[in-house]
């Protein structure tokens, strides 16, 4: 954008100067284009100033919820001997927290393990693509995670204290741009399942 403002001003000032306008005309102009430039600058570093700083946020936010979903696993009195049971993960259509008919088959067998392990907890990782702002897509992950959870406890019976949803928007990708389908793959909710040794 800014490129095209300079572009727009060079070829203004040339037009200006290739005219039989007068030297105090040509100033003038040249003064008010520039005026106009640098307030479109500085409007447009704000703008990046205030986008750079939400991501920032965001991003603090997610490593302190990481940081709390692994205390409250680690220093949770009876729970020193958990391991991971059982893994897997659901997929989401783009800009959806709605749990396809794929996604809600392959919750029926963790539904079922959930069911056969009574003392297993179940952290609930939800991961978006990088559509949209980092605002958004931290809580289209907990939309997503929270879908999951909901369908747990509705059609399992699991109690709600057994499942910790977190967030991680769209901070942890696991296929880049480049890479086919990597907007499909990064639209998912990880699931670790953790049970006694």
């Amino acid at each position: 954008m800014i490129g095209k403002i300079l572009v727009s001003f060079l070829l203004s000032a040339l037009l200006l100067l290739a005219g039989c306008a007068s030297k105090g005309y040509v100033d003038k102009k040249m003064a008010e284009m520039q005026a106009q430039v640098s307030t479109d600058v500085s409007s447009i570093k704000s703008q990046t100033d205030s986008n750079s700083d939400e991501i920032k946020k965001m991003q603090a936010l997610t490593t302190e919820l990481s940081g709390k979903a692994d205390m409250a696993l680690n220093k949770a009195k009876g729970f020193e001997d958990y391991q991971v049971i059982w893994e897997g993960i659901v997929n989401f259509d783009y800009d959806s927290h709605e749990l396809t008919q794929i996604a809600q088959d392959n919750l029926d067998a963790l539904g079922q393990k959930m069911a056969d392990n009574p003392r297993s907890i179940l952290e609930i990782a939800g991961h978006t693509d990088r559509t949209g702002s980092a605002k958004y897509n931290f809580q289209l992950g907990l939309r997503r995670s929270e879908s999951v959870k909901t369908f747990l406890a509705d059609k399992y019976g699991v109690a709600l204290y057994r499942m910790f949803i977190v967030s991680f928007g769209e901070n942890k990708p696991v296929a880049m741009p480049d890479e086919a389908n990597s907007n499909a793959k990064n639209r998912r909710v990880v699931l670790k399942l953790w049970g006694p040794i």
